[in-house]
């Protein structure tokens, strides 16, 4: 799930990720047909031209100007560059999107290197100065100033992304595809199968990546080092309104604050997969083996949730998979419903060529990204998904996702070019997924698809929260660790001759999970999952987990719900549209407490709605876990 826009973030030339948000790795880039403005007054920055406005705030604010209408006009066609290589992937598309990223990438080295110089200026208005330190950062990947380097950065990331798209897995020997094999490790229950299905896609995927990655890694650093940081992932950590340090800082806070909660629900599964697998395939102790949990990557575990259901209160009472299923929804219908939930919050409708130009389905007779993305190719109106979507709970909840990207990428379409982006990119994930935690029974109801009379009763209150926490709290730590991996990648801490074994020692140390085979240095499996070769940076996605239920909470403040807050919903309330209208519409205009503040009335990120929403099931977890070895 992510999002993909050609500006949704000068950190993501056209694209940016998820579930989210393949995105590009780069800045917005520049018309190679028309040339941009020139820039050539005032002493020049190594490699990045001379500046042509003087070194004054009103040269400055000169400065803004230009690059912003310069990269408005280039990310209109690029962006149409990315999305016809994601959703038809050749040798020329992936030329096509190798050339445009190429640009973006020259350009976006060049105008960070001078607006670390206008940034100096003294006597600089707020709005200049903001402006010119997003545009400083703003790279995901920043090429060096040696001839050719941003060519080569290019090329590697094209293919990284194209070596994703095209990956293939095998079940009882038949070659499948990447979204065949992602749907059957969370049906299967025969542990060899999933081993097979497993195994082929980490061997077939991730190992051919390696050297390109390695090599990207050593290009990259040298251009954030030319930028004025210590290396890329510093690059990274410097886009939240605070330091870096103050960002690993808060990033630990939160995984403090929500570790307990983790801990008994990898307790408790362990111990029920144990129950149906024996010792042989799970010990009841120590690390749980990753294949078993429904997910390709143990991301999210609410696949397995027949597995670890408690009897009695584990059964909700319906599935919502059946319930599509036997409604005869089609993939186009569930975006459909999912539309409606933001329209019935006072949202405008997504306009026709969304549906003209979405892939909502993957199409017949050509390669694919199938990760699911929401795309805005003009920055204005042209919001389009793609996605492969099946029929089934997950791709609903996805769909809710990923307008969320939409209808946020509208919301500001009017700020200038540099604020055409979330209050952080956590922000963006987390918009779509707290409007997807309203996906509660009571919806379904209103929307036709659960008769009333199936509604669960109180006493289901356990099983629904449990079917929630097996995505939503399983998450966290591998929300966590993907950018820990590559913030090690990056300072060098983690060596190339350490890549795999950092991988899966993270895993281990944060999940509490293994592989089911051997894997060594002869393996690259971070690259088995999409947002390392797509160069997503993930930590957006941890923040999302956090910040979406502190905008439920408040969401279902305003909606007067007096409930559980688990059974909310607030759908149809025009009160909470208008104020999540509010907080969309400012962009990335002010600092992220500010927006924060807007919504929640909070300028702090906090994991106590979380562990509030899941309260009830933490202390029957512990009661389930009494005298057993929970660890690893």
């Amino acid at each position: 799930m992510k999002l993909v826009a050609a500006s949704v973030s000068l950190m993501a030339l056209a694209t940016a990720g998820c579930t989210t948000t393949a995105p590009p790795t780069t800045v917005a880039v520049v018309d190679p047909v028309a040339p941009p403005p020139q820039i050539n007054t005032g002493p020049a920055l190594p490699g990045a031209g001379e500046l042509t406005h003087p070194l004054t705030p009103e040269g400055a604010r000169q400065f803004v100007a230009a690059v912003e209408a310069d990269l408005l006009e280039l990310s209109n066609i690029s962006s149409r560059a990315q999305w016809v290589n994601a959703t038809h992937i050749t040798d020329d598309t992936d030329a096509l999107a190798a050339y445009f990223g190429t640009i973006g990438t020259e350009k976006g080295v060049q105008y960070a290197k001078q607006a670390a110089q206008y940034a100096r200026v003294p006597g600089l208005d707020p709005d200049t100065a903001r402006k010119l330190n997003i545009l400083r950062g703003a790279l995901v990947l920043a090429a060096p100033s040696t001839p050719g380097a941003a060519a080569q950065l290019n090329d590697i990331t094209t293919r990284l992304q194209s070596t994703y798209g095209k990956g293939r897995a095998t079940h009882n020997g038949k070659v499948i595809t990447g979204d065949d094999a992602e749907e059957l490790m969370g049906t299967l229950r025969k542990p060899e199968e999933l081993k097979e299905v497993w195994t082929s896609w980490h061997n077939n995927v991730g190992r051919p990546m390696r050297a390109d990655y390695t090599r990207m890694v050593e290009i990259a650093n040298q251009g954030a080092k030319e930028l004025g940081y210590d290396d890329t992932g510093a690059m990274w950590r410097s886009q939240y309104d605070m330091s870096p340090e103050e960002f690993s800082a808060m990033y630990d806070r939160l995984w403090a604050e929500t570790k307990p909660l983790y801990d008994q629900l990898h307790c408790y599964t362990r111990t029920k997969l144990n129950q149906k697998y024996g010792n042989a395939v799970q010990p009841a102790t120590g690390p749980i083996r990753a294949d078993l949990l429904g997910n390709m990557w143990a991301q999210e575990w609410g696949n397995i949730y027949d597995v670890v259901a408690p009897k009695g209160a584990g059964n909700i009472g319906y599935d919502l998979t059946d319930l599509l299923v036997k409604k005869k929804v089609t993939p186009t219908e569930m975006v459909k419903i999912g539309e409606r939930f933001y329209t019935s919050l006072g949202f405008a409708p997504l306009p026709q060529t969304f549906w003209q130009r979405s892939q909502i389905t993957r199409p017949e007779g050509r390669e694919v990204v199938c990760h699911a993305s929401a795309w805005d190719l003009d920055n204005k109106d042209d919001l389009r998904i793609k996605m492969c979507t099946k029929v089934n709970a997950d791709d609903f909840v996805t769909i809710h996702h990923e307008l969320g990207h939409n209808f946020y990428q509208r919301a500001y379409n009017d700020q200038p070019f540099i604020y055409l982006n979330g209050a952080n990119d956590g922000f963006h994930e987390a918009i779509g997924d707290f409007v997807a935690l309203s996906v509660t029974p009571d919806y379904l109801v209103q929307i036709g698809l659960l008769d009333r009379s199936k509604v669960p009763s109180a006493d289901k209150d356990v099983g629904l929260l449990l079917r929630q926490a097996m995505d939503k709290v399983a998450f966290l730590p591998f929300g966590l660790l993907v950018d820990k991996w590559r913030w090690g990648v990056f300072d060098g801490s983690t060596t190339p001759a350490q890549y795999n074994a950092a991988w899966h020692g993270l895993k281990q140390q944060y999940q509490g999970i293994v592989p089911p085979v051997t894997r060594t240095e002869a393996d690259f499996d971070p690259g088995a999952k999409y947002h390392i070769p797509a160069n997503t940076p993930y930590a957006r996605y941890f923040l999302a987990r956090i910040l979406q239920f502190q905008f439920y909470k408040s969401a279902c403040e305003m909606s007067g719900w007096k409930g559980p807050l688990h059974r909310c919903s607030f759908y149809g309330n025009k009160e909470v549209g208008a104020r999540l209208n509010q907080m969309l519409a400012m962009g990335a205009s002010k600092p992220w407490p500010d927006a924060l503040q807007a919504f929640t009335g909070s300028r702090e990120m906090t994991a106590k709605p979380m562990l509030e929403y899941f309260a009830p099931l933490q202390a029957w977890l512990q009661e389930q876990n009494r005298g057993k070895q929970c660890g690893w």
